[in-house]
């Protein structure tokens, strides 16, 4: 019988804990979407480094088509909606041929297609290997599920293609020790990552004794820790040589390698970054855009057993950036491995930046807003804060503290609260305007009789 009872019981928080869940739940939403406010369709800046998308199942129930979070909010409100977390170089689709007769509210003149966009079974609500949707309406407990950084993906770790859990690396907390995940499938791409040396994988079983046995033999990580330096690896090796002609054509190379790698790594910043800045050259060297591997990439990459691959920190870093390693980026389309933007983790640090700017804009235009209220509406508002603090000590003093404070109890503080401050209800309005100056209503505001 005492369970009964239990579950009647109305469940409290604390203030301090409703505060600080209320500052989870905006945190994540920032992280979600990138401090992205949701007022304008992102469709002008075109093909997005990375963003929050949406699918609309009601209008593309196909999921061929995904649109950014103003759109989803002002576009299709009602709708049902799929929440894609983020996809990388998306532009969005929302009114385009895709949508029928359907116009964006936001942005309309949008063209008939994104031909560079990517769409897979997450655009229907579907994910993993086993194509189910999550949450799963079937499943006894939903399970985690962890993303490929390749084809943007997220399996069950059930369906990872391991022998054991125990190969995902983990510390004794149960929290990922990893960076980054690669599928199985995608590994096969990547093949090449198997060549550099241990320190890109996080512990784990994932290279599996062939694979480095394979790159041993090959006498490709005997050099590699003096070639890495302060742990990135030297991309060109520059040699004196008297030959004029050999001097224009290193000039010429050092060029055309600095302008690659800025166009891959540096194309938010401007410029190249890295040890192959073109200062690393001069009228008398010979540039030779050597593998820092020393190998063929092409010819010497190791056939792929379609095994997940676990990567450690900062592992993008020591990827090779030579003429020969840039080339095979480009055509395999995954050039996007070089660039750290690319990270949900940087994602994530920008949101964090956007989200302390913005409440350091509110705060600031707050002040701002009080300071420049006269001494006697200052005082007032400040009488109203005490007025409120004392009722609401007299009620925790006659309250009985064997019960639960309720909505009727609360009411009842306001009222109150109301009663005593008519005289202050003429400037109820600009009251509002300061505490609630941020879109949420105050609690603050009805102590002004509201």
């Amino acid at each position: 019988m005492d369970g009964v009872f239990d579950d009647e019981v109305e469940q409290t928080v604390t203030i301090d804990e409703y505060l600080n869940n209320v500052e989870a739940e905006e945190l994540n939403a920032d992280l979600v979407l990138g401090g992205d406010e949701g007022e304008e369709c992102t469709y002008n800046i075109g093909y997005m480094k990375r963003q929050a998308i949406f699918s609309c199942l009601t209008c593309t129930p196909d999921g061929n088509a995904g649109v950014c979070t103003a759109c989803s909010l002002s576009c299709h409100d009602g709708h049902e909606i799929v929440e894609l977390w983020t996809k990388r170089n998306f532009r969005c689709d929302c009114g385009n041929s895709k949508f029928g007769e359907f116009v964006c509210k936001l942005f309309p003149k949008k063209n008939v297609e994104n031909a560079e966009n990517l769409y897979n079974h997450n655009f229907k609500g579907l994910y993993c290997s086993c194509d189910r949707p999550y949450p799963d309406p079937d499943a006894k407990a939903q399970e985690e599920m962890i993303q490929c950084i390749m084809c943007e993906d997220w399996f069950h770790e059930e369906h990872l293609g391991l022998e054991s859990f125990n190969e995902i690396p983990r510390d004794e907390e149960g929290e990922p020790l990893y960076e980054d995940f690669i599928c199985k499938t995608c590994s096969t791409v990547c093949s090449f990552l198997t060549l550099y040396p241990q320190t890109i994988w996080e512990a784990g079983g994932q290279k599996g004794d062939a694979t480095a046995s394979n790159a041993k033999n090959k006498g490709v990580l005997e050099n590699v820790s003096s070639a890495c330096g302060s742990g990135k690896l030297e991309i060109d090796i520059c040699a004196h040589d008297s030959s004029e002609k050999d001097n224009a054509t290193a000039n010429s190379n050092c060029q055309s390698v600095a302008a690659g790698n800025a166009s891959v790594v540096g194309e938010s910043s401007g410029k190249s970054s890295g040890p192959n800045d073109s200062d690393q050259c001069t009228k008398d060297t010979n540039l030779h855009t050597t593998c820092v591997l020393g190998i063929d990439v092409e010819v010497t990459s190791p056939v792929s057993e379609g095994k997940p691959l676990f990567l450690s920190k900062s592992w993008r870093d020591i990827l090779c950036r030579c003429e020969k390693c840039l080339d095979m980026y480009n055509q395999k389309q995954i050039n996007y491995l070089l660039d750290r933007e690319d990270t949900i983790a940087e994602y994530e640090n920008m949101a964090k930046q956007k989200r302390e700017e913005k409440l350091q804009q509110q705060e600031g235009a707050e002040l701002s807003f009080f300071n420049k209220l006269g001494h006697i509406e200052k005082v007032e508002i400040l009488n109203g804060i005490a007025d409120f603090k004392d009722e609401f000590c007299s009620f925790l003093e006659s309250f009985d503290t064997s019960k639960t404070i309720t909505s009727s109890d609360v009411h009842q503080i306001f009222e109150n609260l109301a009663k005593k401050r008519r005289r202050m209800h003429f400037f109820a309005p600009v009251f509002i305007l300061l505490v609630a100056g941020n879109g949420t209503y105050s609690v603050l505001g009805c102590v002004m009789g509201i």
